[in-house]
């Protein structure tokens, strides 16, 4: 089987297609804002085209955008990061696969959560790696633990998210700091995603760079940001890495684009950002009431902008239900198995990214339909 063989396909992105036949489809399937970002973003692009910005930037990025995330990492975390460590990327998707690329060989193993997004693994498929998919559940609040790790052989890298998608769960100061110092004994690269940092409602998100120089992190501004079309991300990498990614960088996209970190410049308006964090908490706190009368849900989400259901009492094909809810009462969800085949089949995914007006009109759709 060739690698390429094995990358699945991005379910989600079938049912955003198989969506458009219906006009009055309810949207609960795809993982990306609807609001808007600050208007200072638009200023800048707009600023950015009038003095024709349009060259390459350095292949690490504009200085100027990666001192404003190191800034916003002493604001946001108290924590201290060279701007030299900061690397901009094509969103965090093209931060993945520069990270992948540079810690592990082909052959060499990749531990993952399951559920999990489905990209890492297809990410690592494409780079010749092998992806360890390790069952979490509702036992340890869907945290990978050390304990789980100490199961499995030969690992030269763990990825977690945090919050996490599929579901909504955010890793607690003692889990994440022990998995870190578990990863450094037995000298794993340790690498966390942070993309949902900023949405997060009852407790406060712990950066992996509080624990550790030797921690790998991954954010973007597609999520909290709600800057999902810049395609724009930024890796965080130990001082000794940055050369490598560096010279990967230089030949796989030369830069990040252009425009984009300009745009980028302005997006840490933090007045903004509070307003987009409290908009999402409403919206969990409405659909959270909501469905946990219609299916049962392991964890009430603390973060990101999704809720894990689970659908026993009316199916055990996840996929086969999500079809049905779209074509009996065009209500679009996203079936579990795009996240894994740890008990998936069992689970679909709520995204609260509408306004409540179209979410409260899909949970009516779906109690008429299954009560």
């Amino acid at each position: 089987m060739g690698r390429i063989d094995k990358v699945s396909p991005f379910i989600v992105m079938d049912i955003v297609k198989e969506s458009q036949k219906y006009k009055d489809t309810i949207h609960f399937e795809i993982g990306e804002p609807d609001l808007d970002a600050s208007e200072k973003v638009y200023h800048a692009l707009d600023k950015a085209i009038k003095e024709k910005k349009l060259h390459y930037t350095e292949s690490l990025g504009l200085l100027e955008l990666r001192e404003k995330i190191a800034e916003f990492y002493a604001k946001k975390y108290r924590v201290d990061v060279s701007p030299d460590r900061i690397l901009i990327t094509c969103g965090t998707s093209g931060g993945f696969l520069i990270v992948y690329s540079i810690l592990l060989n082909a052959g060499e193993k990749l531990a993952l959560t399951d559920p999990g997004y489905p990209c890492y693994k297809n990410f690592s498929y494409l780079l010749d790696e092998v992806p360890i998919l390790i069952p979490v559940d509702k036992s340890t609040d869907y945290q990978l633990t050390s304990e789980h790790l100490k199961a499995y052989t030969d690992i030269k890298a763990v990825q977690i998210s945090s919050p996490s998608n599929p579901t909504g769960n955010i890793y607690s100061e003692e889990v994440l700091k022990e998995l870190i110092q578990y990863c450094e004994e037995k000298d794993i690269y340790f690498i966390s995603d942070e993309i949902y940092h900023g949405l997060v409602y009852d407790k406060r998100e712990h950066t992996a760079l509080e624990f550790s120089d030797k921690a790998i992190v991954v954010n973007g501004f597609s999520k909290y940001f709600c800057l999902p079309g810049l395609r724009l991300g930024w890796v965080i990498l130990p001082k000794d890495l940055v050369r490598k990614a560096e010279i990967v960088m230089q030949n796989v996209f030369i830069s990040a684009p252009t425009l984009s970190q300009y745009g980028a410049l302005e997006a840490f308006d933090y007045e903004h950002l509070n307003n987009v964090t409290h908009t999402f908490k409403k919206r969990r706190d409405f659909l959270y009431s909501q469905l946990k009368d219609i299916f049962d849900i392991d964890v009430k989400p603390e973060g990101a902008f999704y809720i894990w259901a689970n659908i026993e009492k009316y199916s055990n094909d996840s996929y086969r239900f999500s079809k049905e809810l779209l074509e009996k009462i065009h209500v679009a969800v996203t079936p579990g198995i795009d996240f894994g085949k740890n008990n998936t089949h069992k689970y679909i995914r709520f995204a609260y990214t509408r306004e409540i007006s179209h979410l409260e009109e899909g949970v009516k759709r779906l109690k008429e339909y299954l009560l």
